[in-house]
């Protein structure tokens, strides 16, 4: 490809990816189920004012207030009566403020209604906080691109590109698909994906991607991916996702409501007929205390008790980088026992860096590092990116070789500067210029973890190159941290034994499995599923797709993560921090807790106030307050967790 001519980017043309958003966004005051529980209280307000004046208006304002609050709430009772036949929580405390009413307590019903409004705005607002990352994320979309072609620019929407254009992202701009940089060089602010606040360094050959907010210069990317597969468009679809699905507990109570909703009719209407006919009670007075058991009885806190929670959960930790495909896998990482950790870009950086240097005979460090990087200058290994890296570092001109010939899983050979050299494994070099001494060293260079490289001249062994792909800064700390609670942490490899010992036992892991095909990588999994139970995976390759499907939770990084691991993870982590995952225990056992918190509170107002109203008899307002006012604290525990 030609150089592009940066003087020809023209910073006074119109550009529009940026610009022309509609907003996602809803301030609270907008929301349909706060506007009408506001309705609702305002009318009741009014009623309780002037009741001391006008009997019949008041009752007419307290009639408003139930229609305020309560057609929503019919609404949704009768159509899931007419479509499901079945019974909900709404039509009970509909059944129950109409009932309050026919025997002339419209306060109390009015009261009843307004707030079970307040107590499902509540409830929108929990929704609304999670649905936010969405609408965030939307909002930081795209709709335009500048296609660069023959010199020229045109704007086109981002639907129409394709793989291996060329496309310019000016100062200022958001990148409008993901890519990799052509030409240029800028940071680019990748906090909208990654969660991670310091901008990034971009420059040619680096990866960015759609949604990312461009620094101070300009960019030419190449197309890699369409707008429906970028990243950005896949962490839309795993929150959406994450706010359709519903764990086991919420399904249970769902449809534990609908039988538990029938019962109440049937026991309530049971107390309205049974008592007066054979007991001889008052019409009126057994019609009220049934009226004060449909109130006390109904599940609105239980029903309230799981998915307010579970949702502020997954917006607390969707702004920590930590994405989830669904409510569900909160409750079953609370009940993690062992973490399974990849080796190579996991617990590791993924990338090998010089580690030893060790020059033989007189030549210095830098020498044989330039003449190393110099005959590998045309290989694409990442041993050889690794080197050559190493020497640019140093600063070291790195010049081509002539007659490179890679040798398969040994090495590379090539002329530099008229001689003949080797680099590659130990027993790639000439087997007479290894002593025994030299054998020595390799090995302990080995035994340590390390790759190791010999130089091998014409004549002798001119240096031995070591290398280790690194361990993340923080791989120790989330490892120890991790078994502080009592969870085991091993690691699953494809390297071989000595590589994975040595990074294994500096990370501090329980147990180390190498050289694991994918399919044995699944087998360890369902082994450690059946020993221990609960088994978190954490991967990021390919190779660990099936392993991350295998296991009770798996766990993506994102920014490095393949397509596969992606699609095939349960929780994804956005900037790439294995430090996250402890997070995600936490938080998923503080979910856990917070819930068993609401449902045994729940349980406990429900039954309280039903032994209370068959024994003693309770007033229908003080029903009401006990029983929704149990709802609203129930919610309000669970928006706990959006802190």
């Amino acid at each position: 490809m030609t150089a592009i001519d940066m003087g020809k980017v023209n910073p006074d043309s119109e550009h529009k990816n940026n610009s022309g958003k509609r907003s996602f966004r809803k301030a609270l005051w907008e929301e349909p189920e706060v506007l009408t529980a506001l309705l609702c209280g305002g009318c009741l307000v009014l009623a309780w004012a002037i009741s001391g004046f006008s009997a019949l208006f008041s009752t007419f304002l307290y009639g408003l207030s139930l229609v305020a609050g309560g057609f929503g709430k019919a609404k949704e009772g009768l159509v899931t009566l007419i479509r499901e036949k079945d019974l909900d929580v709404n039509l009970l405390m509909v059944f129950a403020a109409i009932g309050a009413c026919t025997i002339g307590y419209w306060a109390e019903g009015a009261v009843l209604i307004f707030i079970f409004a307040v107590s499902g705005a509540l409830e929108s607002y929990t929704m609304g906080r999670s649905s936010k990352d969405i609408s965030a994320l939307m909002e930081l979309k795209p709709e335009t691109a500048i296609l660069y072609s023959d010199g020229h620019e045109t704007e086109v929407p981002i639907e129409q590109l394709q793989v291996g254009n060329l496309i310019l992202v000016r100062p200022g701009e958001r990148v409008p698909a993901d890519g990799r940089v052509s030409e240029g060089q800028s940071f680019v602010n990748e906090s909208s994906l990654t969660g991670e606040s310091e901008p990034v360094d971009k420059t040619v050959g680096d990866d960015v991607f759609a949604g990312t907010l461009n620094g101070q210069g300009a960019l030419f990317v190449e197309v890699t991916r369409t707008s429906e597969s970028s990243l950005f468009s896949k962490i839309i679809k795993l929150v959406q996702e994450a706010q359709s699905e519903k764990p086991a507990s919420q399904q249970f109570i769902e449809k534990f409501e609908h039988r538990y909703a029938k019962v109440i009719v049937a026991v309530t209407l049971m107390m309205i007929l049974i008592p007066p006919l054979l007991l001889k009670w008052a019409l009126e007075d057994t019609f009220y205390k049934a009226m004060v058991f449909l109130v006390v009885a109904s599940p609105c806190a239980l029903v309230a008790s799981i998915m307010p929670a579970i949702l502020s959960a997954v917006s607390n930790g969707a702004r920590k980088g930590l994405l989830m495909k669904g409510g569900a896998y909160l409750e079953l990482l609370a009940d993690t026992r062992v973490v399974a950790f990849d080796k190579t870009g996991t617990l590791t950086m993924g990338k090998l860096k010089v580690t030893d240097l060790i020059p033989l005979g007189r030549r210095t460090e830098e020498e044989v590092l330039q003449i190393t990087a110099s005959v590998e200058s045309l290989s694409e290994h990442p041993i050889a990116k690794a080197i050559i890296q190493e020497a640019k570092l140093r600063k070291l001109p790195v010049e081509h070789s002539a007659g490179l010939q890679a040798i398969t899983g040994s090495g590379v050979e090539a002329r530099y500067r008229g001689s003949r050299w080797k680099a590659g494994k130990p027993d790639f070099a000439e087997p007479s210029h290894l002593s025994e001494e030299l054998k020595d060293q390799i090995t302990a260079l080995q035994n340590s973890g390390k790759t190791v490289i010999v130089l091998d001249g014409e004549k002798e062994a001119a240096a031995l190159i070591a290398l280790q792909d690194q361990i993340r800064p923080e791989a120790k700390q989330t490892v120890a941290h991790l078994k502080a609670l009592g969870i085991r942490c091993v690691m699953l490899t494809g390297d071989q034994p000595r590589t994975a010992d040595a990074i294994g036992s500096e990370a501090g892991v329980d147990e180390v499995y190498a050289e694991l095909l994918p399919e044995q990588k699944l087998d360890m999994i369902k082994q450690l599923r059946e020993q221990y139970g609960h088994v978190v995976m954490i991967g990021d390759g390919v190779n660990d797709a099936p392993a991350l499907a295998g296991a009770t939770v798996g766990i993506a990084m994102g920014a490095a993560g393949s397509d596969a691991a992606l699609e095939t993870a349960d929780v994804v982590l956005m900037n790439d921090e294995i430090c996250r995952i402890e997070d995600a225990v936490r938080l998923g056992k503080r979910t856990s807790r917070i819930v068993k918190q609401n449902l045994v509170f729940a349980v406990a107002v429900i039954s309280l106030l039903i032994v209370s109203n068959f024994t003693a008899g309770i007033p229908l307002p003080l029903g009401v307050i006990g029983h929704e006012g149990s709802t609203i604290l129930v919610i309000l525990n669970g928006l706990r967790l959006l802190r």
